[in-house]
């Protein structure tokens, strides 16, 4: 009984577990890429994104300052003091030392006695005094290791590096507009073309349909790095293997044959009654694909462009290879954060504030079209 149509399963607990499960690791990472975004370098070395909101403990080296210039005679003894850290810092010190040995020493307010009467103390909120003799008191400042407490910090210093470091050619900025550049008309064109041919696909007769569906559905398979220097060569032989063109058309070619197949399944659904009415009232092919088909299938076309934009958005193949560029004039979002990471990586603030920058257009995308995504993904499975 449990099969027949009308009764609830008995897996529905089953489903909507394994739906909460997708949408929560599709959430954590985005929440924590935005919240490692507005953090700096040292805290994202010192804990996790989820422990943003607490203190972060943190080992630093600091430097007392510059004893020539800062030391104050006591006597027959030198002082210098002052504050190891930078003006306005809310850091707790809670324990410190002056060796790389035993950075854990001495506790905050505590008197090192350094030997031959020189000594130092270093209080929780940075406040430091270095005692000595005229020998003793020169040179370099003292190194001190602390461990310390740092409070919560967000800054949009993220965000001004990557959007406005350097000149206009080196900013994500200008690589945000490149890639709409690219993504935009790499999106439209493949949707123009695949909507005509899915038309003449399923709705008109004439010798070899069945065989192109056949090819459009082959083409589904072939892998994309299969193409490429075939057509770049071509690319290059035609003059446009270094622009936008070439990146196009190169998008083109590698999302009709999606493109096509889900347009033809859904317009194949379309009742025939009117289409069939519409050429009996006298209406020519081209006006009943444009009032009547591009309409009606409306949720197929926003579903693919879902698909294309997102693929296009955040390709690197592609661009590396048809969008080639010593200058950086054409330099797109993907490949500029590989450039802002530089050759050593390490730059996890730099890369999560690019990496959300990258995808902050693409959600916008996704939720203003996604009630379309499914009616379009299920194009043509019912009849």
């Amino acid at each position: 009984m449990d099969n027949i149509a009308g009764t609830k399963s008995s897996l529905t607990w089953a489903v909507h577990i394994a739906t909460l499960a997708l949408v929560l690791l599709w959430i954590f990472p985005t929440v924590g890429l935005f919240v490692s975004s507005f953090r700096t370098v040292d805290q994202i070395n010192s804990s996790g994104w989820w422990a943003s909101l607490s203190a972060a403990e943190q080992n630093e080296v600091l430097r007392a300052a510059d004893p020539d210039e800062n030391r104050v005679a006591d006597g027959d003894m030198f002082v210098v003091s002052g504050n190891l850290f930078e003006d306005g810092s809310e850091k707790v010190i809670s324990v410190w030392g002056t060796s790389s040995r035993a950075i854990d020493a001495y506790v905050a307010g505590e008197t090192a006695d350094m030997g031959e009467g020189e000594s130092m103390t270093v209080a929780a909120n940075g406040d430091y005094e270095w005692r000595g003799t005229d020998e003793q008191i020169s040179g370099r400042g003292q190194r001190i290791f602390v461990t310390a407490e740092a409070p919560p910090e967000f800054t949009l210093a993220n965000y001004e590096q990557v959007l406005l470091s350097g000149d206009r050619t080196d900013s994500m900025a200008k690589a945000f507009f490149n890639t709409l550049t690219v993504t935009i008309p790499a999106t439209i064109i493949p949707i123009v073309v695949a909507a005509f041919a899915a038309y003449a696909l399923a709705w008109m007769d004439f010798p070899g349909r069945a065989l192109l569906i056949a090819m459009v559905v082959g083409l589904l398979v072939v892998p994309l790095q299969l193409a490429l220097i075939p057509l770049l060569r071509l690319h290059l032989g035609i003059g446009i293997g270094k622009g936008y063109l070439g990146v196009w058309l190169a998008h083109t070619g590698f999302g009709l044959p999606l493109a096509i197949y889900l347009l033809r399944n859904y317009m194949v659904g379309l009742p025939r009654d009117i289409i069939e009415n519409a050429r009996v009232d006298g209406a020519t092919e081209f006006q009943i694909f444009t009032k009547i088909i591009l309409p009606l299938s409306f949720p197929a076309l926003a579903s693919f462009a879902i698909f294309q934009f997102l693929w296009t958005w955040n390709d690197l193949l592609v661009a590396k290879v048809f969008l080639i560029d010593a200058t950086g004039e054409t330099t797109v979002m993907t490949n500029q954060i590989v450039e802002l990471l530089g050759t050593r990586g390490g730059n996890w603030e730099i890369l999560a504030t690019a990496a959300f920058v990258s995808i902050a257009v693409p959600l916008v995308v996704f939720f203003a079209m996604q009630k379309y995504l499914v009616r379009g993904m299920l194009a043509g499975s019912v009849k």
